[in-house]
């Protein structure tokens, strides 16, 4: 065992997040951490990194085991260069860089420093900090960021290049146990490839949070966060949704039975006070009433169990049977409601075009002779190795309809938007603008920054069809949410 997790509850307010969830981890298990959104995945690597210590339980991990983790926003670290970000993460280099740099100044009289002085250098030498900065030049090389852009602040690097940055940093930590949440978003293809390879083959212990079948295919054991609990399944994803299906017909089946059970408890209930009623024998009416009396307990003790959370994958919901896929469809978990404009013939307006493009930065063009329209109810998907220059473009678009200058080099080639478009955006990572916001000021915020009005009524209707509880969730302020819940915010 290398960490062992016993947390008896955690919440938010009056919202429980987990009780009585308990798992270990084990040298080397690789193990996907996966749950709908809002289940508080994101909220446990806090709490396993100490970033949250507000909870009732504990956390242990074997003694001297090195733990590095993974970031999905980088606020703060911006103007960090690349290069200095990876380093002051990687455990213990800057403790021992700062001993072996400050000492020697001062520790002639001093033998406890003396000492300090030696062992620092000795654990910097068996870490290979020595070479450390080559070493992490070298790995973001192999990953297309090359030196000048190591040197460079952080906010340069597009979202999958950070991404990748954070690999480095994981790989080369050569820590016991790693926490990496999402690590294949805003990734492409070829560095999906070498992360998974990286992955099967990898010393440490990795508990990752993903929604990516690739990378869940290549874990040893999937845990589940549902109504609260852990739940553990043996095997990779394939695996588990084999099980889970299997586990979810059955319990289909047993919360069908209790619902019938409660539908004939509350008329017999019924039933048993008429007759109580009716009755003139003080032992007739005795045993009704006892009778009664005995219902309207059972009937509390069924009605005070929550309902438990059903979910099975789309290809699993076709093999069911008409009957089992009915009680599905009516017991299954809420997933999000998406509402657009509906539009009959996506011929008839053109929003965007862009014509014989080339874009860059400096005297580099990223690429050249991008040609391509986007109409009303068209859906257009760039594909393109990180750094190709997908984001740039799709700056340049914004740009255009904010009547702004290119924030790139334009080469050659037009951007046009039709005049008075609205560009809704995804951002890779969340504004720091609407971090301190609550989530009901963001959405409010979000809709007039577009020219957009927005009442109250509206918020509370995005709030439910994007699975916030509209009574609760909208005082939360943005920078405590969840990752899920910050990307339905962003989709808001």
């Amino acid at each position: 065992m290398i960490i062992k997790v016993s947390i008896a509850e955690k919440s938010f307010g009056d919202n429980i997040l987990y009780e009585n969830l308990q798992f270990e981890v084990h040298p080397r298990e690789k193990v996907g951490l996966v749950g709908r959104n809002g289940t508080g995945k994101t909220t446990l690597l806090h709490m396993l990194t100490g970033e949250d210590t507000d909870f009732d339980g504990d956390i242990k991990l074997k003694r001297g085991t090195i733990m590095v983790g993974s970031r999905q926003e980088h606020h703060g670290y911006d103007e960090h260069t690349v290069l200095e970000y990876v380093l002051q993460d990687l455990p213990d280099y800057a403790r021992l860089k700062h001993i072996i740099d400050t000492y020697p100044a001062t520790m002639a009289q001093s033998k406890t420093k003396m000492q300090t002085y030696a062992d620092a250098l000795d654990r910097f030498s068996q870490l290979g900090f020595f070479e450390v900065e080559g070493d992490i030049i070298n790995a973001l090389a192999a990953y297309q960021i090359t030196e000048s852009q190591a040197n460079l602040p952080l906010k340069n690097l597009s979202g999958g290049q950070k991404r990748l940055v954070e690999l480095v940093k994981v790989q080369r930590s050569r820590a016991d146990l790693a926490l990496i949440d999402e690590p294949t978003n805003h990734m492409d293809y070829v560095a999906k490839r070498a992360f998974i390879k990286w992955f099967k083959g990898a010393d440490e212990a990795i508990i990752v949070i993903s929604h990516d079948r690739d990378v869940l295919r290549a874990v040893d054991r999937i845990i589940e966060i549902r109504d609260g609990e852990a739940l553990s399944f043996p095997g990779n994803y394939d695996d588990y949704l084999r099980i889970n299906a299997s586990k979810t017909v059955s319990q289909v089946n047993e919360y069908g039975v209790q619902q019938r059970r409660i539908s004939n408890l509350r008329d017999n209930i019924v039933r048993f006070q008429r007759l109580k009623e009716r009755s003139r024998d003080p032992g007739t009416i005795k045993r009704f009433k006892g009778q009664e009396m005995k219902a309207r307990a059972d009937l509390a003790k069924l009605d005070g169990q929550a309902a438990p959370s059903f979910w099975i994958d789309r290809d699993s919901v076709g093999d069911l049977n008409e009957k089992m896929s009915t009680a599905y469809q009516k017991h299954k978990a809420k997933n999000i409601r998406v509402q657009t404009n509906s539009v009959k013939d996506s011929s008839v307006q053109l929003l965007a075009e862009v014509d014989n493009l080339s874009l860059g930065y400096g005297n580099t063009p990223l690429f050249e002779g991008i040609s391509w329209q986007i109409r009303d109810g068209d859906r257009l998907r760039l594909h393109g190795r990180n750094g190709a220059g997908k984001s740039t473009l799709l700056n340049a678009l914004v740009a255009r309809a904010e009547g702004q200058p290119l924030p790139s080099t334009l080469f050659s080639g037009t951007v046009s938007v039709e005049p008075e478009i609205k560009i809704g955006i995804y951002e890779q990572e969340i504004a720091a603008e609407y971090l301190p916001m609550t989530l009901k000021a963001a959405i409010e915020q979000s809709f007039m920054a577009k020219g957009v009005k927005i009442g109250e009524t509206k918020v509370r209707q995005l709030l439910s069809d994007y699975l916030f509880n509209p009574a609760t969730d909208g005082d939360a302020p943005i920078n405590r949410l969840s990752g899920g819940q910050k990307a339905r915010f962003q989709l808001i």
